[in-house]
């Protein structure tokens, strides 16, 4: 008999748990209330309200954190899955035709993928490839599986190392049309992606992440150490920005992280997700929450 064997190495979730949310201040909130609620088809979070001057919107397990504010522009792209892309296609349209000059000399485009997504830009300039719900990223139904950063030539070996061994994260490097990638794991099937570009990259405006650590304390004495630590917010959060050489420290890439441990008031929040298709025209009894997995990312 045979015996057989696997590679152990794919169940290990690491230290990341989740991605939670992913925060970029918008300058016309009712705007973005129309794109991300009206036209994605995601849900504005009922419980915490912050009036105009912040949103939270939901998207299965993860959030978008919109603050009222100059406009700030992520360098690269979020990776979105929606239950149905077709019924997405149709909101957006509806989008466009409402906001209608509202758009005109924004960033706003929606583009067709040559693997099926949908290459949306939001008025503003943030990018998102929207999947269809699939057994892709983990049986991810609705959520946030990636988050795609553009990093300087030269820069994905270091930030590889970088989570590895200093946020003990498994990372591994990969290649992508011939633009070498540092591959982040996070939790079970989600993943932070650094992907080198020639492109010029502008300055960092301050959007930040959120991620969950299972050990919160051995990241943060690394930090500490090589003094990136930015914010000391209390017990269960603190925060740092810059993505260094683990050896020289030589800054490779910058993006605030909100780092938070499991005993985070917020960790593992049930939210609550609706269900885009459902109207006032065509109104379904019973159909008026997303029914789906919506957990694929988490830890």
């Amino acid at each position: 008999m045979v015996e057989k064997t696997y590679d152990r190495e794919t169940q290990d979730v690491g230290n990341v748990l989740a991605l939670e949310h992913v925060n970029v201040t918008v300058p016309d909130p009712e705007l973005a209330a129309l794109f991300y609620v009206s036209g994605l088809g995601l849900t504005r979070d009922p419980y915490i309200d912050f009036g105009g001057a912040n949103m939270w919107v939901n998207v299965g397990s993860q959030q978008f954190h919109l603050p009222k504010g100059d406009a700030q522009v992520l360098r690269g792209t979020i990776g979105v899955v929606l239950p149905d892309l077709d019924q997405c296609r149709a909101r957006l349209a509806r989008f466009v035709r409402r906001a209608g000059d509202r758009l005109a000399g924004t960033a706003y485009s929606c583009t067709e993928g040559e693997d099926g997504s949908l290459h949306v830009t939001c008025p503003w300039g943030n990018r998102l490839r929207a999947h269809g719900a699939s057994d892709a990223f983990g049986g991810m139904g609705l959520g946030l599986p990636y988050v795609e950063f553009d990093v300087a030539p030269g820069t994905a070996p270091g930030v590889a190392r970088f989570y590895d061994e200093v946020v003990g994260a498994p990372s591994s490097l990969t290649d992508i049309g011939g633009r070498p990638r540092a591959e982040v794991r996070v939790g079970r099937a989600q993943r932070l992606w650094f992907t080198e570009t020639d492109a010029e990259l502008a300055a960092y405006d301050g959007h930040h992440v959120a991620v969950y650590l299972s050990n919160f304390s051995k990241p943060y004495r690394a930090l500490r150490e090589r003094g990136l630590v930015t914010l000391e917010t209390n017990d269960h959060e603190y925060r740092f920005q810059d993505i260094v050489e683990p050896d020289g420290g030589t800054v490779l890439a910058t993006v605030e992280h909100e780092v938070r441990s499991m005993f985070h008031p917020m960790f593992d929040r049930e939210l609550v997700n609706r269900d885009p298709a459902q109207n006032v025209f065509a109104y379904r009894e019973g159909h008026d929450a997303y029914v789906g997995l919506t957990h694929g990312g988490r830890g």
